[in-house]
């Protein structure tokens, strides 16, 4: 028999890991020492699973940076004695955080998978199991030696994406998670199917963590209604150091003076960095097809491309955590790192 890959299991916290209590509408924290028992559909593959949990498991909703950098020390710690890690994590920030960790973990030649789910491990018709399972067999999946997905990885309802191209689409589907501008590196069917061309090759260099990232950083929606007052009062934050700014369509925002001055002046005398992503949760920026988004990339505005707004922010506190060169930071944001964004 083959011998078993080794899996750790990592909860951080969310709905998968609840479960109610006998004759009760009460969810408690489900005891992930014994999944085995709990899911005894786990016997039937051939991995060797160990636990790890949050001492304080968290709703997703409170995740933060210091919680990436845990999850980042965590695999660290356990990366020479396990073949693979899958998390299991809330669904509501489940993209950033797999965001993040693509790129905090670096020189990462080994599978994690973040997985959730949207209804409890003990509700009678839960989609954690599945995506439990499935997660451990992708995480533990090898050919040749070699693991089959070695990045950070979504995996939800049958489909396996690429954690710094999926987001967030549904509260209450269980499809919750999409990618819209990447194909699923992975699908399960009767099978599990692996579209080998789309996943990022093993690195070959030395596994580490980055355990910095920079929180000077905030999103910033374009819409109708905003004001000079608004925006100034924004870019006038202490310590603000980049700006992801979400516009409309191809790339495209006001045109008024107002508007380009204050940008301009964020740019120049204030040094912010701002990266143009559009609104749209498909398609990529285009910003020399319109004059509104022409005059953004002549002030200075860093092309986003394809990146989601998860990406682009966590692909900037990494980068910013750097303290690179303006020019080195302008060039890193707009070529792809980990396969975040098309060139």
């Amino acid at each position: 028999m083959k011998p078993k890959n080794k899996i750790l299991l990592i909860y951080t916290g969310g709905t998968i890991g609840m479960q109610k209590q006998p004759n009760s509408d009460i969810l408690t924290p489900f005891d992930f020492e014994n999944i085995r028992e709990n899911i005894p559909e786990l016997k039937l593959i051939n991995q060797e699973i160990d636990t790890i949990s949050f001492e304080h498991p968290l709703d997703s909703s409170n995740i933060r940076p210091e919680h990436w950098i845990k999850m980042a020390k965590i695999i660290e710690r356990n990366y020479e004695n396990y073949d693979g890690f899958v998390i299991l994590h809330g669904s509501d920030t489940m993209a950033y955080t797999a965001s993040a960790l693509s790129f905090m973990l670096e020189n990462l030649s080994k599978p994690v998978i973040l997985t959730g789910s949207q209804l409890p491990i003990g509700d009678l018709r839960t989609d954690a199991k599945e995506n439990i399972i499935t997660s451990i067999e992708i995480a533990g999946s090898y050919e040749n030696g070699s693991p089959i997905v070695p990045e950070v990885a979504i995996y939800f309802e049958f489909k396996l994406f690429r954690g710094n191209r999926a987001t967030k689409l549904s509260t209450d589907e269980f499809n919750a998670f999409d990618s819209p501008n990447y194909n699923p590196l992975a699908s399960s069917g009767v099978n599990l199917k692996f579209y080998k061309h789309r996943i990022l090759p093993s690195s070959s260099g030395i596994f580490s963590i980055s355990d910095q990232m920079n929180t000077n950083v905030l999103v910033l929606k374009i819409h109708p209604a905003l004001t000079d007052v608004q925006l100034q009062t924004l870019l006038d934050m202490p310590n603000l150091e980049g700006v992801v700014l979400e516009t409309y369509g191809a790339g495209n925002t006001f045109s008024y003076p107002w508007f380009l001055d204050i940008i301009h002046n964020a740019i120049q005398e204030k040094h912010i960095f701002f990266v143009n992503i559009s609104q749209c949760q498909k398609g990529v920026i285009s910003p020399y097809k319109y004059e509104t988004g022409k005059k953004l990339m002549d002030l200075g505005v860093i092309n986003g491309k394809d990146l989601t707004t998860e990406a682009a922010l966590t692909k900037m506190m990494y980068l910013l955590s750097k303290n690179l060169s303006d020019k080195s930071f302008i060039k890193t944001m707009e070529r792809p790192l980990k396969g975040e964004m098309n060139y």
